[in-house]
Protein backbone atom coordinates (compact mmCIF):
# COMPACT_ATOMS: atom_id res chain seq x y z
CA UNK A 1 0.00 0.00 0.00
CA UNK A 2 2.81 2.34 0.89
CA UNK A 3 4.70 1.50 -2.28
CA UNK A 4 1.57 2.04 -4.37
CA UNK A 5 0.97 5.48 -2.81
CA UNK A 6 4.60 6.42 -3.40
CA UNK A 7 4.37 5.45 -7.07
CA UNK A 8 1.15 7.44 -7.56
CA UNK A 9 2.66 10.57 -6.01
CA UNK A 10 5.99 10.43 -7.82
CA UNK A 11 4.68 9.11 -11.12
CA UNK A 12 6.67 5.88 -10.87
CA UNK A 13 5.56 2.47 -12.09
CA UNK A 14 5.34 -0.02 -9.23
CA UNK A 15 6.31 -3.01 -11.40
CA UNK A 16 9.23 -1.10 -12.87
CA UNK A 17 10.45 -0.17 -9.40
CA UNK A 18 10.34 -3.81 -8.29
CA UNK A 19 12.22 -4.99 -11.34
CA UNK A 20 14.96 -2.41 -11.03
CA UNK A 21 15.50 -2.84 -7.35
CA UNK A 22 15.79 -6.29 -5.83
CA UNK A 23 14.84 -6.86 -2.25
CA UNK A 24 18.45 -7.81 -1.31
CA UNK A 25 19.84 -4.52 -2.58
CA UNK A 26 17.10 -2.48 -0.99
CA UNK A 27 16.16 -4.31 2.15
CA UNK A 28 15.24 -0.95 3.71
CA UNK A 29 12.97 -0.15 0.82
CA UNK A 30 9.91 0.43 2.97
CA UNK A 31 11.80 2.80 5.24
CA UNK A 32 13.00 4.72 2.22
CA UNK A 33 9.48 4.98 0.80
CA UNK A 34 8.03 6.15 4.13
CA UNK A 35 10.73 8.79 4.42
CA UNK A 36 10.01 10.11 0.91
CA UNK A 37 6.26 10.12 1.59
CA UNK A 38 6.79 12.08 4.77
CA UNK A 39 8.65 14.78 2.81
CA UNK A 40 6.07 14.77 0.06
CA UNK A 41 3.09 15.20 2.39
CA UNK A 42 4.71 18.10 4.25
CA UNK A 43 4.98 20.03 0.96
CA UNK A 44 1.63 18.88 -0.48
CA UNK A 45 -0.68 19.63 2.47
CA UNK A 46 -0.13 23.44 2.57
CA UNK A 47 -0.85 23.70 -1.16
CA UNK A 48 -3.98 21.56 -0.72
CA UNK A 49 -5.19 23.85 2.07
CA UNK A 50 -4.60 26.94 -0.04
CA UNK A 51 -6.39 25.40 -3.02
CA UNK A 52 -9.39 24.50 -0.87
CA UNK A 53 -9.66 28.02 0.58
CA UNK A 54 -9.59 29.79 -2.79
CA UNK A 55 -12.66 29.78 -5.11
CA UNK A 56 -12.64 27.43 -8.09
CA UNK A 57 -14.10 29.87 -10.60
CA UNK A 58 -12.21 32.64 -12.44
CA UNK A 59 -11.82 36.02 -10.74
CA UNK A 60 -14.04 37.80 -13.25
CA UNK A 61 -16.97 35.67 -12.08
CA UNK A 62 -16.55 36.51 -8.42
CA UNK A 63 -19.72 37.67 -6.74
CA UNK A 64 -19.64 41.38 -5.88
CA UNK A 65 -22.25 42.58 -3.44
CA UNK A 66 -24.14 45.72 -4.56
CA UNK A 67 -24.04 46.96 -1.00
CA UNK A 68 -20.25 46.71 -0.70
CA UNK A 69 -19.77 50.38 -1.61
CA UNK A 70 -22.14 51.50 1.14
CA UNK A 71 -19.79 50.14 3.80
CA UNK A 72 -17.03 52.46 2.68
CA UNK A 73 -16.92 55.88 4.27
CA UNK A 74 -16.39 57.55 0.92
CA UNK A 75 -17.56 56.31 -2.44
CA UNK A 76 -14.95 56.50 -5.18
CA UNK A 77 -17.47 57.49 -7.85
CA UNK A 78 -18.41 60.79 -6.16
CA UNK A 79 -15.89 63.43 -5.15
CA UNK A 80 -16.47 65.48 -2.05
CA UNK A 81 -17.07 69.20 -2.18
CA UNK A 82 -14.00 71.36 -1.72
CA UNK A 83 -14.11 73.06 1.68
CA UNK A 84 -12.47 76.46 1.43
CA UNK A 85 -11.05 78.48 4.28
CA UNK A 86 -10.44 75.51 6.58
CA UNK A 87 -6.70 75.74 7.22
CA UNK A 88 -3.53 75.78 5.17
CA UNK A 89 -3.24 72.01 5.19
CA UNK A 90 -6.14 71.68 2.75
CA UNK A 91 -4.53 73.90 0.11
CA UNK A 92 -7.62 76.10 0.02
CA UNK A 93 -7.25 77.85 3.36
CA UNK A 94 -6.66 81.48 4.30
CA UNK A 95 -7.41 83.23 0.97
CA UNK A 96 -9.40 80.20 -0.30
CA UNK A 97 -7.79 80.30 -3.74
CA UNK A 98 -8.64 83.95 -4.40
CA UNK A 99 -5.18 85.39 -3.93
CA UNK A 100 -4.22 88.60 -2.11
CA UNK A 101 -6.34 91.75 -2.28
CA UNK A 102 -7.95 93.17 -5.36
CA UNK A 103 -11.46 93.38 -6.70
CA UNK A 104 -11.70 89.66 -7.50
CA UNK A 105 -10.48 88.69 -4.05
CA UNK A 106 -13.13 90.81 -2.37
CA UNK A 107 -15.92 89.70 -4.69
CA UNK A 108 -17.53 93.11 -5.15
CA UNK A 109 -17.37 93.44 -8.95
CA UNK A 110 -20.59 93.58 -10.95
CA UNK A 111 -21.67 90.69 -13.12
CA UNK A 112 -20.75 91.45 -16.73
CA UNK A 113 -18.13 94.03 -15.76
CA UNK A 114 -15.19 93.92 -18.16
CA UNK A 115 -12.70 96.20 -16.46
CA UNK A 116 -14.08 99.48 -17.73
CA UNK A 117 -14.45 98.73 -21.42
CA UNK A 118 -17.87 98.68 -23.05
CA UNK A 119 -19.49 95.39 -21.99
CA UNK A 120 -20.84 92.90 -24.50
CA UNK A 121 -24.47 93.64 -23.73
CA UNK A 122 -23.93 97.25 -24.89
CA UNK A 123 -21.70 96.44 -27.85
CA UNK A 124 -24.39 94.33 -29.55
CA UNK A 125 -27.13 96.22 -31.44
CA UNK A 126 -30.80 96.02 -30.58
CA UNK A 127 -33.13 94.06 -32.82
CA UNK A 128 -36.92 94.43 -32.86
CA UNK A 129 -39.21 95.04 -29.92
CA UNK A 130 -41.94 93.34 -27.90
CA UNK A 131 -45.39 94.88 -27.92
CA UNK A 132 -46.72 94.79 -24.37
CA UNK A 133 -50.26 95.54 -25.61
CA UNK A 134 -50.50 92.64 -28.07
CA UNK A 135 -53.28 90.08 -27.59
CA UNK A 136 -53.14 86.38 -28.44
CA UNK A 137 -56.39 84.67 -29.45
CA UNK A 138 -56.88 80.95 -29.98
CA UNK A 139 -58.50 80.29 -33.40
CA UNK A 140 -61.47 78.01 -33.96
CA UNK A 141 -63.15 77.30 -37.30
CA UNK A 142 -66.83 77.05 -38.08
CA UNK A 143 -66.26 73.59 -39.55
CA UNK A 144 -65.13 72.19 -36.20
CA UNK A 145 -68.16 73.70 -34.47
CA UNK A 146 -70.45 72.17 -37.12
CA UNK A 147 -68.90 68.72 -36.55
CA UNK A 148 -69.49 68.96 -32.80
CA UNK A 149 -73.08 70.02 -33.40
CA UNK A 150 -73.66 67.07 -35.74
CA UNK A 151 -72.09 64.73 -33.16
CA UNK A 152 -74.51 65.99 -30.51
CA UNK A 153 -71.83 67.48 -28.26
CA UNK A 154 -73.05 71.06 -28.70
CA UNK A 155 -76.69 72.17 -28.61
CA UNK A 156 -77.26 74.66 -31.41
CA UNK A 157 -80.40 76.02 -29.76
CA UNK A 158 -78.39 77.40 -26.82
CA UNK A 159 -75.78 80.15 -26.72
CA UNK A 160 -72.27 78.91 -27.62
CA UNK A 161 -69.71 80.65 -25.43
CA UNK A 162 -65.98 80.24 -25.07
CA UNK A 163 -66.59 77.99 -22.06
CA UNK A 164 -68.79 75.75 -24.21
CA UNK A 165 -66.04 75.46 -26.84
CA UNK A 166 -63.45 74.65 -24.18
CA UNK A 167 -65.58 72.05 -22.39
CA UNK A 168 -66.49 70.28 -25.66
CA UNK A 169 -62.89 70.15 -26.90
CA UNK A 170 -63.22 72.60 -29.79
CA UNK A 171 -60.28 74.61 -28.44
CA UNK A 172 -57.35 73.82 -26.20
CA UNK A 173 -56.95 74.63 -22.53
CA UNK A 174 -54.30 77.32 -23.00
CA UNK A 175 -56.51 80.33 -23.76
CA UNK A 176 -54.48 83.49 -23.21
CA UNK A 177 -56.69 86.43 -24.22
CA UNK A 178 -59.74 84.82 -25.80
CA UNK A 179 -61.01 83.03 -28.92
CA UNK A 180 -61.08 84.17 -32.53
CA UNK A 181 -63.82 82.70 -34.76
CA UNK A 182 -62.47 81.80 -38.20
CA UNK A 183 -64.32 81.12 -41.46
CA UNK A 184 -62.84 77.66 -42.14
CA UNK A 185 -65.69 75.27 -42.99
CA UNK A 186 -68.28 78.06 -43.26
CA UNK A 187 -70.20 76.09 -45.90
CA UNK A 188 -71.09 73.47 -43.25
CA UNK A 189 -73.21 75.94 -41.23
CA UNK A 190 -76.80 75.33 -42.40
CA UNK A 191 -78.75 76.27 -39.27
CA UNK A 192 -78.83 79.38 -37.05
CA UNK A 193 -76.34 79.44 -34.19
CA UNK A 194 -75.55 82.12 -31.63
CA UNK A 195 -71.98 82.65 -30.44
CA UNK A 196 -70.06 84.90 -28.04
CA UNK A 197 -66.33 85.11 -28.77
CA UNK A 198 -63.54 87.66 -28.44
CA UNK A 199 -62.92 88.28 -32.14
CA UNK A 200 -64.53 87.18 -35.42
CA UNK A 201 -63.43 87.40 -39.04
CA UNK A 202 -65.54 88.98 -41.78
CA UNK A 203 -66.10 85.66 -43.55
CA UNK A 204 -67.20 83.87 -40.39
CA UNK A 205 -69.58 86.67 -39.38
CA UNK A 206 -71.17 86.74 -42.83
CA UNK A 207 -71.62 82.93 -42.87
CA UNK A 208 -73.29 82.84 -39.44
CA UNK A 209 -75.63 85.77 -40.23
CA UNK A 210 -76.52 84.25 -43.59
CA UNK A 211 -77.74 81.12 -41.76
CA UNK A 212 -79.86 83.26 -39.41
CA UNK A 213 -77.54 83.32 -36.39
CA UNK A 214 -75.62 85.98 -34.52
CA UNK A 215 -72.04 86.53 -33.38
CA UNK A 216 -71.27 88.91 -30.51
CA UNK A 217 -67.77 90.08 -29.64
CA UNK A 218 -67.47 90.28 -25.88
CA UNK A 219 -64.66 91.62 -23.70
CA UNK A 220 -63.10 89.75 -20.78
CA UNK A 221 -59.95 90.74 -18.95
CA UNK A 222 -57.56 88.12 -17.54
CA UNK A 223 -59.49 87.67 -14.31
CA UNK A 224 -62.86 87.67 -16.05
CA UNK A 225 -61.70 85.07 -18.56
CA UNK A 226 -60.61 82.80 -15.70
CA UNK A 227 -63.99 83.29 -13.99
CA UNK A 228 -65.71 82.35 -17.26
CA UNK A 229 -63.64 79.23 -18.01
CA UNK A 230 -62.91 78.00 -14.46
CA UNK A 231 -65.61 79.19 -12.04
CA UNK A 232 -64.85 76.21 -9.79
CA UNK A 233 -61.43 77.75 -9.02
CA UNK A 234 -63.08 80.69 -7.22
CA UNK A 235 -65.43 78.34 -5.40
CA UNK A 236 -62.50 76.22 -4.22
CA UNK A 237 -60.68 79.31 -2.93
CA UNK A 238 -63.81 80.57 -1.19
CA UNK A 239 -64.01 83.71 -3.35
CA UNK A 240 -66.87 85.40 -5.14
CA UNK A 241 -66.92 85.72 -8.90
CA UNK A 242 -65.55 89.11 -10.00
CA UNK A 243 -67.63 91.68 -11.77
CA UNK A 244 -67.27 91.98 -15.51
CA UNK A 245 -64.63 94.56 -16.43
CA UNK A 246 -65.20 97.32 -18.95
CA UNK A 247 -62.94 97.39 -22.02
CA UNK A 248 -60.23 100.08 -22.25
CA UNK A 249 -60.94 103.04 -24.56
CA UNK A 250 -58.72 101.68 -27.34
CA UNK A 251 -60.66 98.40 -27.49
CA UNK A 252 -64.18 99.79 -27.38
CA UNK A 253 -64.44 99.80 -31.18
CA UNK A 254 -63.34 96.14 -31.39
CA UNK A 255 -65.98 94.70 -29.06
CA UNK A 256 -69.76 94.75 -29.01
CA UNK A 257 -70.44 94.40 -25.29
CA UNK A 258 -69.00 93.51 -21.91
CA UNK A 259 -68.74 89.83 -21.10
CA UNK A 260 -71.24 88.37 -18.64
CA UNK A 261 -70.43 86.32 -15.55
CA UNK A 262 -71.16 83.53 -14.86
CA UNK A 263 -71.29 81.98 -18.34
CA UNK A 264 -74.58 82.98 -20.00
CA UNK A 265 -76.91 80.53 -21.72
CA UNK A 266 -79.14 82.85 -23.75
CA UNK A 267 -77.94 85.36 -26.33
CA UNK A 268 -78.59 89.08 -26.18
CA UNK A 269 -80.31 90.27 -29.36
CA UNK A 270 -78.76 93.21 -31.16
CA UNK A 271 -80.78 96.42 -31.15
CA UNK A 272 -81.28 98.55 -34.24
CA UNK A 273 -78.87 101.16 -32.92
CA UNK A 274 -76.19 98.55 -32.27
CA UNK A 275 -76.58 97.17 -35.77
CA UNK A 276 -76.15 100.63 -37.29
CA UNK A 277 -73.17 101.50 -35.09
CA UNK A 278 -71.58 98.08 -35.53
CA UNK A 279 -68.11 98.50 -37.08
CA UNK A 280 -66.47 96.08 -39.47
CA UNK A 281 -65.52 92.76 -37.91
CA UNK A 282 -61.89 92.45 -36.80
Amino acid sequence: MTLRLFCSLYGRNEQHLRLCCSFEEHENRHCYVEKMLRRRFTSVFPSLIRAASTPRFPPQLHYASPYAASFNHRCDSASQKTRKGRGIGSGKGKTAGRGHKGQKARGTYKFGFEGGQTPLRRRLPKRGFKNSFSLTFQPVGLGKIAKLINAGKIDSSELITMKTLKDRGAIGKQIEDGVRLMGRGAEQIEWPIHLEVSRVTVRAKAAVEAAGGTVRRVYYNKLGLRALLKPEWFEKKGRLLPKAARPPPKLKEKVDSIGRLPAPRKPIPFTAEEKEAMPAAA
